[in-house]
């Protein structure tokens, strides 16, 4: 009788850790499963985020799943050389950032599990943010009016989109998609949004032969090689509420989303009739260039002027954040 009541005791408490543990490894994304959950302000006893003076309406966010740090950001990670990175396909996708004479490739296969990236390549701070959800991939400043910020993964989501948190006494909630704090003391304050690419890790390699790339040691149990979202990929609906909708364009088809201070347009991958060409556009006066290559699916600037922005994303979460967008035409 002790036996099976020290067995059953055993069984009581692995049972919730291994539960909390597959909870934090990744988002469940099985949407014929998914229960919506709704969160509460921190004084209702809820998330544990002040979200009094929040700007965007807190009764669109939704628990994404894991909670806070359940999807963990990394901060200052292990680098290799191209020549060792191993690890990675021709056609895996990386985020591809150049400062300096410093460029550097963090794949997507890794921020799959992790969404922020807190590095630094040279003096520069930057934070390589994922959302896998939207598909968006945003790179910016870690330098703010608040102090130099450290990010992690807040485990809330608005438009389907990942909330930031910083790691400060007052843990300000950041949006990844429009760039800017929307609680505590960052709410308003906007993110310097620094130039990448979205782009195959063969296309990276070639264009950066000296590029450093993130290792898949980064102190974390993932399987890298496994996308948890590629169900979610193949199919065409969302998980999570989103508004507004526009069936303009598909909802997950990828666009590059460039905008200034005053107007945005999207870039569709059909705006380009499935040839690999460059293309000029504009945003009121200032001017920018693009390239499509067919063979690898990839939108990027190769030329902008200064106060032009951009993020690769899929249509329905560019057009939720910036509905007054332009479409490139086809």
């Amino acid at each position: 009788m002790r036996i099976q009541s020290g067995l059953i005791r055993s069984l009581l408490l692995f049972i919730p850790l291994a539960i909390a543990g597959a909870w934090s490894l990744q988002r469940h994304i099985d949407s014929d499963q998914l229960t919506i959950q709704p969160v509460q302000l921190r004084t209702q006893g809820g998330i544990g985020f002040d979200l009094r003076q929040a700007t965007i309406p807190v009764q669109e966010l939704r628990s994404g799943g894991p909670p806070k740090d359940g999807i963990p950001s990394l901060s200052n990670p292990r680098m290799v050389s191209a020549a060792e990175a191993t690890y990675l396909r021709a056609n895996d996708r990386v985020i591809g950032v150049v400062s300096g004479r410093e460029t550097r490739a963090y794949p997507l296969a890794i921020l799959n599990y992790h969404e922020i990236i807190n590095d630094r390549i040279g003096e520069l701070p930057i934070a390589v943010t994922y959302c896998p959800l939207c598909d968006s991939a945003v790179v910016f400043d870690r330098r703010t009016p608040l102090g130099e910020l450290e990010f992690g993964v807040s485990g809330l989501l608005y438009n389907s989109n990942v909330l930031m948190y910083d790691r400060s006494d007052t843990e300000s909630l950041w949006s990844q998609l429009k760039g800017e704090g929307v609680s505590g003391p960052g709410a308003r304050m906007k993110l310097t949004v620094l130039p990448m690419e979205l782009t195959t890790w063969a296309a990276w390699k070639n264009r950066n032969p000296k590029t450093t790339v993130l290792s898949p040691e980064t102190g974390h149990r993932r399987n890298y090689q496994a996308s948890p979202y590629s169900r979610y990929f193949n199919q065409p609906n969302l998980m999570f509420p989103v508004k507004p909708i526009s069936n303009s364009l598909p909802l997950k088809e990828s666009v590059l989303g460039v905008w200034d201070d005053a107007n945005a347009i999207a870039i569709p991958i059909s705006a380009f009739g499935g040839k690999s060409v460059q293309i000029e556009k504009s945003l009121g006066s200032r001017k920018f260039t693009v390239a499509f290559d067919v063979e690898d699916q990839t939108i990027r600037v190769i030329k902008a002027d200064a106060g032009i922005q951009w993020m690769n994303t899929f249509w329905f979460a560019w057009y939720a954040f910036r509905p007054e967008t332009e479409i490139a035409s086809r």
